[in-house]
């Protein structure tokens, strides 16, 4: 995977004077099922999160409120996400570093995944997921 498999998505967006509605459907919205839901609030500013990659994992990222910048990184090319609207959120693959900077104040991330917590799944070393996806072909 590369980091021109990470997209931004465009979500439904129900207009109405009382307020917009915005929804996303696993498998249809988004390339995968949903099978956990968790979000990221009271960041401290100058803060990071993330700094870690998944073997398997499949993420969606939304910017429920305020925003924040996403950073992938393949292993051979960077790219950053500038989030700041919760009606379009970001595609990220497998196998792709990531962090999450820039938080403005009040930002809530929130982050629909295609699995349950598992820590096995998780590269939480810089060096280890570059020499695992040198190895890819």
């Amino acid at each position: 995977m590369s980091v021109e498999d990470c997209k931004i998505i465009d979500l439904p967006k129900i207009s109405d004077p009382r307020g917009n509605l915005s929804f996303i459907e696993g498998g249809q919205h988004i390339p995968f099922d949903i099978k956990r839901v968790y979000y990221l609030y009271d960041v401290p500013g100058g803060s990071d999160r993330g700094s870690h990659a998944h073997k398997n994992l499949h993420q969606f990222i939304v910017a429920m409120s305020g925003s924040f910048d996403v950073v992938l990184d393949d292993g051979k090319e960077e790219k950053r996400f500038h989030l700041n609207r919760s009606y379009y959120g970001l595609y990220v693959c497998p196998m792709m570093w990531r962090e999450l900077d820039n938080f403005s104040s009040g930002s809530v991330c929130m982050v629909l995944a295609s699995e349950r917590y598992d820590e096995l799944d998780y590269i939480r070393d810089y060096s280890q997921f570059l020499n695992l996806t040198k190895s890819k072909p």
